[in-house]
């Protein structure tokens, strides 16, 4: 499995390391699959942490060992229904054949969610619901 994770999923594993996101982030340093991110996610979880949660910031530079960075290309294929801000992140996923998606943008990702007959093949999901389908 390749797992792209968005901008609020590298925030919310710097944020809470007890939590989900930070657990995934750990089984895949761990070798269980791989990691995938951009520089623009990277750069918005950045952003969002130090307005919203700055002593978090240490967290967050720690936690890309082991991830695979990949950049976007306006040129590959995003949903047409997605919103314009959000398509690098999924270009991104796209540009790095990941299979998986994890977001917590239920806004924009939502109507995305569990469909990947809609998302070229990439299964978009929360990473509550990842974790829930190992079982």
């Amino acid at each position: 499995m390749n797992l792209f994770l968005d901008a609020n999923v590298l925030f919310t594993a710097a944020h809470n390391p007890q939590g989900k996101a930070a657990l995934v982030v750990q089984l895949g340093q761990q070798g269980h699959w791989e990691l995938a991110a951009s520089r623009y996610a990277l750069k918005e979880a950045r952003r969002n942490l130090r307005t919203k949660s700055p002593e978090s910031l240490d967290a967050l530079e720690s936690l890309p060992h082991g991830f695979r960075f990949v950049e976007h290309h306006a040129s590959l294929a995003a949903p047409a229904a997605l919103a314009k801000k959000d398509r690098p992140i999924f270009q991104a996923a796209v540009a790095c054949r990941a299979t998986h998606l994890l977001t917590g943008d239920l806004k924009d990702f939502g109507s995305f969610m569990n469909r990947p007959e809609e998302t070229f093949g990439i299964l978009v999901q929360t990473v509550g619901t990842f974790l829930e389908s190992l079982s």
